[in-house]
């Protein structure tokens, strides 16, 4: 008899235990753990540091502020080196393990997509600061567990090809794509957009993200006839694409989603790596607003390295997550609790708030993405550095 107590002790201990799991419990009394899932190594380091410091320059401002729920907010990060089964056990144990109450991430499509089904079934708000994957946000499930303030591939598309036609006369178009889900979804989406426009396609040609050499690729695209080279890429690979078009000898004209921000491309792709011209979200160059000036102003004194608006690269990264940090706060003090399903609830009842980017109203009320193309500006690599340049994405 004591044998089956015990058995049934340990059995109804193991049923507890996944509760308290899967409610979240394993937050502390004294603090509410926001979890961070990012690449923090590699290429795309810049890229995953940038959220961090957007998230933590936020986060300092609702500390100052007492807080959510009488709680601090302390952030938890976990390097996924922009690998989906990195990012799918980080996302466990940061879920499980320290019971974060929203869970960010996503620098990578692949990633992010893989994190959803995992941030789904623990029904914690998921958060997505960067990857654009349209499948990301329109993935399908009811209740949607997924927030985005960030660009959305299938509008970044639309706003590439307005680009090259508008900017370039382009009038025959190839496509040059990195041979992954990202690529393969905006794949799709630029073959809609020049479609709707009644432009021609030159082609469609991909690389792998270890190619060293894409001449074979771009040559294919220049015997077609293409008068423009619409690029979806990371860093590194985007940096091959245009090492090889020197080596060619072919000085024509790429519209870029915006992988090539994401790191050292400029260093990568050498002196010719202003010929690309990519899709952004924000600058802190150009008109100060209140916002952007106290933002500066604490990135500089939080981060020695950064001592003016030319060392915030990419700035969208910071910009993203700032606001996004500030977004997922809303829908915890709209939620009371920690919750998940209500904290879920608390996005789509956020009502106007003044971020960085723009001011959000209702940005979650009738979908997942806070962002749309009128948000989108243009920017190149000016000696290493991101500069916006003086036209608007449509």
């Amino acid at each position: 008899m004591a044998i089956l107590v015990s058995r049934r002790s340990i059995l109804s201990g193991l049923a507890v235990g996944a509760a308290a799991a899967l409610s979240g419990c394993g937050q502390r009394a004294d603090r509410i753990g926001i979890g961070l899932i990012t690449a923090l190594t590699a290429q795309s380091a810049k890229s995953g540091e940038a959220i961090s410091r957007g998230l933590s320059i936020a986060i300092d401002e609702i500390n100052a502020n007492g807080g959510l729920l009488g709680r601090r907010l302390e952030l938890i990060r976990r390097d996924d080196e922009s690998n989906p089964g990195k990012g799918v056990i980080a996302a466990r144990e940061l879920l499980y393990k320290e019971g974060v109450a929203v869970l960010f991430g996503g620098l990578d499509t692949p990633v992010a997509r893989a994190i959803v089904p995992i941030a789904t079934s623990a029904r914690t708000p998921f958060v997505v600061p960067w990857a654009a994957g349209t499948a990301i946000t329109h993935n399908g499930t009811a209740p949607n567990y997924v927030f985005r303030v960030s660009a959305v591939d299938e509008l970044v598309d639309k706003a590439m090809v307005a680009f090259a036609r508008n900017n370039y006369g382009a009038r025959r178009p190839g496509l040059i794509l990195l041979n992954n889900p990202w690529g393969q979804s905006n794949e799709k989406g630029l073959k809609a957009a020049l479609a709707a426009t009644a432009l021609p396609l030159a082609g469609s040609e991909k690389f792998e993200h270890s190619d060293v050499d894409v001449t074979p690729q771009l040559g294919r695209l220049r015997a077609a006839g293409a008068d423009c080279l619409l690029m979806v890429a990371t860093v590194g690979p985007s940096a091959q694409v245009v090492k090889s078009l020197d080596q060619m000898g072919w000085d024509v004209p790429i519209v870029s989603h915006w992988g090539p921000a994401g790191g050292r491309f400029s260093e990568l792709a050498g002196p010719h790596a202003n010929r690309v011209k990519f899709v952004q979200t924000y600058s802190f160059l150009g008109a100060d607003s209140p916002a952007k000036t106290r933002i500066l102003a604490a990135l500089e004194t939080k981060y020695p390295d950064i001592e003016g608006p030319q060392d915030v690269t990419p700035a969208v990264g910071v910009a993203n997550a700032y606001d996004a940090m500030h977004l997922a706060g809303l829908a915890i003090r709209k939620a009371g609790s920690l919750d998940g399903e209500a904290v879920r609830r608390g996005f789509t009842r956020i009502g106007r708030y003044e971020g960085l980017i723009k001011t959000y109203d209702a940005p979650f009320a009738h979908g997942q993405d806070a962002l749309n193309e009128s948000d989108y500006i243009w920017a190149e690599f000016d000696r290493g550095h991101i500069v916006p340049l003086p036209v608007k994405a449509v």
